[in-house]
């Protein structure tokens, strides 16, 4: 009988530390029912004490998801774990992720505790989150770089505190698959009463290894838990890529001999919605959700796959979403066709006003272009969201002039609180002049570090995505705009970023 590997997303929360990548309330909630869709046993849904706005989302998750088990992550302390507790008061199940380090440089340097205080700080986290939630998961933070000695005596007492899930961090992505393996079976064979709680990895991408070293913890150490997240999503070089590992061990369920609750279908689908909301775009080389993860450009390969699909390719392109995203509606197609389509993505709006506002703004696009993809439809969502979160500034319209030779001129309409106002600049280009006449007017001071355009879907008629990414004061966002007119979409990137600048929530970095 094949044992259940346990996948942990946390792209809501581990995810989220890219920079740049902070959700809104609304668009996390969107996610994690995409990832309910998915069928993934738990998500990370946030980090409850770090801020008002992050209880708030775990708070909203818990209430509305029902077929997952909803995680806050809490560092050892009463008032984090307290706090997690309440955010996950109405979940159908909770789980209490709670962490410390454990290595002997995070001690001396970061926590300024002596390894006896961590012991008994671990200790009494866990005792006192055992007694608000009956789902404790702990992890002693660059687990991997620890003392193995010291980890077994931690890890020993926070299972006896009652801990259900034990997670070793390669934090830094420091690890080697083999040598990362054979550490967590090490630990398990060492320690009484391991058999008492499931293992987990929770791996980084540093070295290009978190999605080698977490099959090796789950083959070699015995772990029955994966974290990770879509699309790899995570700060640095990411985390563990949930597609990867799921459809590693679907793949070649010969070797790892488990069994996945994943609805692999909604794979592609899950990886467009987080990319589109955060503005981190998928490379086209992927594995399993890149745009050419599928495509045979080989005349060799493409002989093969005409006569034998397996003689190239070991997954079926729909048995992870991609047959799934075809295009299905016009400026001919009704609202319901319009409703359907969107609860099939995972969106749910509020109330008839939110869906007949996303409607006309479809009606509209679809007089621009002829055929609208998935794709374009979870934008003017995003975008619909934006409009209705009543942000600093909205755009409103745009005119620009340029040739060969002459100097381009933008002139932009956008509104600040409700009022609008218009900004003209001439530029390098229309972009260029485009965005320096809205900063003419906002002056924000904000250095642009990133500017990029992605095709939507795969025509000239497709709509422009652009992800512009400030930094100003050590703060950095990325805004999202899509239009079928790439400087109107540079307008609103441009805009939805100094909308994210403008929202001063406060932020405690955690590490797991």
């Amino acid at each position: 009988m094949a044992d259940k590997l346990i996948i942990f997303d946390t792209t809501l929360r581990d995810g989220e530390q890219s920079p740049g990548a902070s959700m809104t309330r609304d668009e996390k909630l969107r996610i994690a029912r995409q990832l309910e869709r998915l069928k993934v046993d738990v998500i990370e849904a946030g980090f409850a004490a770090a801020s008002n706005g992050d209880f708030e989302s775990v708070q909203l998750i818990a209430n509305h998801i029902k077929d997952s088990t909803i995680c806050s992550l809490s560092r050892a302390n009463d008032r984090d774990i307290s706090r997690a507790a309440e955010a996950l008061k109405n979940a159908n199940r909770a789980r209490i992720h709670t962490f410390i380090a454990t290595s002997p440089l995070h001690m001396e340097k970061k926590l300024r505790m002596s390894p006896d205080q961590v012991f008994e700080q671990a200790k009494l986290a866990v005792r006192f989150a055992r007694n608000l939630v009956g789902d404790i998961e702990f992890s002693p933070e660059d687990g991997y770089r620890s003392d193995p000695d010291f980890l077994c005596r931690v890890i020993e007492a926070v299972i006896a505190e009652g801990a259900t899930t034990i997670n070793v961090p390669d934090t830094v992505g420091y690890a080697i698959p083999e040598l990362y393996g054979n550490f967590i079976k090490n630990l398990r064979e060492r320690i009484p009463n391991s058999d008492k709680a499931i293992w987990s990895v929770h791996c980084h991408n540093d070295l290009g290894m978190a999605v080698a070293n977490s099959l090796a913890g789950v083959k070699i150490g015995g772990a029955r838990q994966i974290e990770c997240t879509i699309n790899g999503l995570g700060e640095r070089a990411g985390n563990c890529s949930l597609e990867e590992v799921v459809m590693a061990v679907k793949t070649r369920k010969d070797y790892f001999n488990l069994e996945l609750g994943i609805d692999t279908q909604h794979i592609v689908a899950a990886s467009r919605m987080v990319s589109q909301t955060t503005g981190f775009v998928v490379q086209p080389n992927k594995a399993v959700v890149g745009a050419n993860a599928f495509a045979h450009a080989s005349g060799i390969h493409q002989d093969g796959v005409l006569k034998a699909r397996d003689t190239y390719e070991i997954m079926r392109a729909e048995d992870v979403g991609w047959a799934a995203n075809k295009i299905v509606l016009g400026k001919l197609s009704g609202r319901n066709a319009f409703k359907q389509r969107l609860q099939e993505l995972g969106v749910e709006l509020e109330g008839e006003t939110e869906i007949n506002a996303a409607f006309t703004r479809f009606k509209e696009l679809a007089d621009r272009k002829s055929e609208i993809f998935d794709e374009d439809i979870l934008a003017l969502v995003s975008e619909e969201s934006v409009i209705h979160a009543k942000e600093q500034y909205g755009f409103v319209a745009l005119s620009q002039r340029s040739e060969t030779g002459g100097s381009p001129t933008a002139s932009v309409v956008f509104t600040v609180d409700g009022q609008e106002v218009k900004g003209t600049s001439e530029g390098n280009g229309p972009v260029d002049a485009s965005l320096k006449a809205i900063e003419s007017h906002v002056k924000s001071g904000a250095e642009m570090v990133l500017y990029s355009v992605n095709a939507i879907s795969g025509s000239t008629e497709s709509q422009g995505e652009v992800t512009v990414r400030l930094q100003n004061s050590g703060r950095v966002v990325n805004g999202v705009g899509a239009d079928p007119d790439i400087v109107v979409a540079s307008a609103k990137a441009y805009l939805s970023a100094l909308n994210k600048l403008h929202s001063k929530a406060d932020r405690v970095a955690a590490q797991g």
